[in-house]
């Protein structure tokens, strides 16, 4: 009897030793916030410190010059920079977003060949960037560009136009250009939202006298206010960090007239071997796009409430 009792001290002991759920459960964790910690946090954070530091690709060792590298940037290519960004991500969204959005309705709308206009429009999505930047270039050409060699054809213009090379149409090739490779996905997103619309909310409207228009803006827009600025908050982010269009069709030229974030610091970093200012001008985009993940977060956050 004794015994058995011992026998239950000790079993009782042991489990007021063992662990609660909550540590368990940061038991199992941990390997996975080591590894973010080790690939993620670390990086981001010896990156960023590289901000406050005079440091070359080329020369070993480096300075500490606290916010002088934020100074310079604040006070000079910066405000261009952060233009042209504005101008490519805006046009780069409400373009293809018009024509998703467009092509979405048309092909909800029970036209003929559907499913099949529906693949063909999705092909310019599924080509890799780089190679779509390619095909656009050779498009773009001044010398032996398809667009000018159509152009001067029809006799809108009377000399060949160097689409890439002046800037005041670099901007619009290059929106061009990632227009025709974006609008599938926003097509293809709307079109999923305008397939849950129930068909009776058109019908009422209908045998209330609304027409096409009126239907649209009653019933349509209301229902699709989510997923429509849920698509185009994401492709604004997506284009305010994109590289690989712009870098391959101009490398940010003619003059800068094309050189956004990303290939402001690609250049700073990896053509002038300038980590400091790179870095700086890094960590205030990255500051710029958590005010846009924050409002995508919020709009998330009252949409799912």
């Amino acid at each position: 009897m004794s015994a058995g009792r011992a026998m239950a001290g000790e079993r009782t002991a042991g489990s007021g030793r063992g662990l609660s759920n909550g540590q368990f459960a940061w038991l199992l964790m941990l390997p996975g916030l080591a590894l973010f910690a080790a690939i993620i946090v670390y990086p981001l954070v010896s990156a960023l410190a590289t901000g406050f530091f005079e440091q070359s690709l080329v020369r070993p060792g480096r300075t500490f010059v606290g916010l002088a590298n934020f100074a310079d940037l604040l006070g000079g290519d910066f405000w261009p920079v952060l233009r042209n960004t504005m101008v490519f991500t805006l046009g780069a969204t409400v373009v293809p977003f018009v024509i998703g959005y467009a092509l979405a309705l048309a092909l909800n709308s029970g036209i003929r060949a559907s499913g099949f206009l529906r693949g063909v429009f999705l092909f310019p999505w599924v080509i890799p960037g780089v190679v779509v930047s390619f095909l656009w270039l050779w498009i773009f050409n001044a010398n032996y560009g398809v667009l000018n060699a159509v152009l001067l054809k029809l006799g809108l213009i009377d000399a060949s136009i160097s689409w890439l090379g002046a800037p005041g149409t670099a901007m619009v090739a290059v929106i061009v250009t990632k227009t025709w490779a974006s609008f599938p996905w926003m097509m293809v997103m709307l079109l999923a939202g305008l397939q849950t619309m129930p068909k009776e909310l058109h019908e009422a409207a209908s045998v209330d006298g609304a027409g096409a228009i009126r239907r649209f803006r009653s019933v349509t827009v209301p229902h699709m206010k989510g997923i429509a600025g849920i698509v185009f908050l994401l492709e604004f982010i997506w284009n305010f960090q994109h590289f690989d269009t712009i870098y391959v069709l101009t490398g940010g030229g003619p003059a800068g007239a094309t050189k956004t974030f990303a290939v402001a610091v690609y250049d700073t970093a990896f053509k002038g071997f300038d980590l400091g200012h790179a870095t700086a001008l890094g960590g205030l985009w990255m500051l710029l796009l958590l005010v846009l993940v924050a409002v995508y977060l919020r709009r998330e956050t009252k949409e799912n409430a």
